[in-house]
């Protein structure tokens, strides 16, 4: 308990220090335009960073895996193709694509009623399991890319551009707007599901012994994926897709602390969030000089990450 309250700390402030290096270091006196402009990045980082851990963690612990992130249901791959709509069949132009107000309210629209309609229909009985939704999602997320690639090849090659530019996660020319709204929805679904995070502790123990210790276990992951799914949105409406962040952080919280409890390891992962976007978004400025993206480095090292884990979970007994 101690040990943990020691790692907790100290991720705690080594998080602080790198929002403080990212806000205050090398200004060079430009207060009033500089520091704005990094403290809505900085926040952006925060909520995206946050949105992404909470609703991994939550999502394993449902799913009862630690290597699926929410993305597995569609999500992302729902995103890129919201935007690739957009752009081929209404123009680079229209109010959709060049309206960042309407671009985010839509977008998070379109994938929360997709994710409640997907739930709906498959947990219409009670009884479906929870692989056959990811079974369900894997299939429809791969049908969801597969027509924006056929739409993305038919495209005009300008207008393809900007349809790159939302393929990845990118916290340059956040808006300010779109963050203040992105914080008042992330706060309302963190305050509404920490109520449930201490049923997620029992559902560890699988759903047979949970349901005997009086947890109402499908009405709990219902809600809890559909908090999930809400956060996701967000989150990626706000910034853009980032499929292998969650896994990377949860697994790394679930590795730091010695515990069961959800409110740690949500809190430390989310912790390790910060630690990982503020400094890997100072290091794409200051060291690569924007030579390369955020996103791509997270991509990359998830990706073996995950490959990593993958080799762990089929040599263990």
């Amino acid at each position: 308990m101690r040990s943990n309250i020691i790692k907790m700390s100290s991720l705690f402030l080594i998080a602080v220090g790198l929002c403080f290096l990212y806000l205050f270091h090398d200004l060079n006196g430009s207060y009033d335009y500089a520091l704005p402009r990094r403290a809505i990045k900085l926040l952006a980082m925060v909520l995206t960073g946050a949105a992404v851990s909470y609703s991994t963690v939550v999502f394993q612990t449902v799913t009862n895996n630690r290597i699926l992130t929410p993305s597995i249901i569609g999500l992302d791959s729902l995103y890129l193709l919201i935007q690739t709509v957009f752009i081929f069949f209404l123009g680079s132009e229209h109010i959709t694509v060049v309206n960042k107000q309407v671009n985010f309210l839509l977008s998070i629209g379109v994938m929360i009623v997709f994710a409640l309609l997907l739930y709906r229909l498959l947990f219409k009985k009670g009884q479906q399991s929870i692989y056959f939704l990811l079974l369900v999602g894997i299939i429809i997320g791969t049908f969801f890319q597969s027509i924006s690639t056929f739409l993305q090849v038919l495209i005009d090659p300008n207008e393809f551009l900007m349809v790159q530019d939302r393929m990845f996660a990118s916290f340059n020319n956040v808006n300010g707007d779109l963050v203040w709204l992105a914080f008042f929805i992330i706060c309302i679904v963190f305050a509404i599901g920490w109520r449930s995070v201490g049923f997620l502790d029992v559902m560890l123990l699988g759903r047979d012994i949970a349901v005997n210790l009086g947890i109402a276990y499908e009405k709990i992951a219902r809600n809890m994926l559909v908090i999930t799914a809400i956060l996701i949105a967000v989150s990626t409406a706000l910034v853009g897709p980032i499929t292998f962040f969650g896994l990377i952080v949860a697994n790394l919280s679930y590795q730091f602390f010695s515990t069961y409890k959800h409110r740690v390891h949500i809190t430390g992962a989310v912790f390790m969030s910060i630690i990982a976007l503020v400094g890997g978004q100072w290091a794409v400025e200051r060291i690569f000089t924007f030579s390369t993206t955020l996103s791509v480095i997270i991509n990359f090292v998830g990706g073996a990450y995950f490959l990593y884990l993958l080799l762990k979970e089929s040599r263990s007994p």
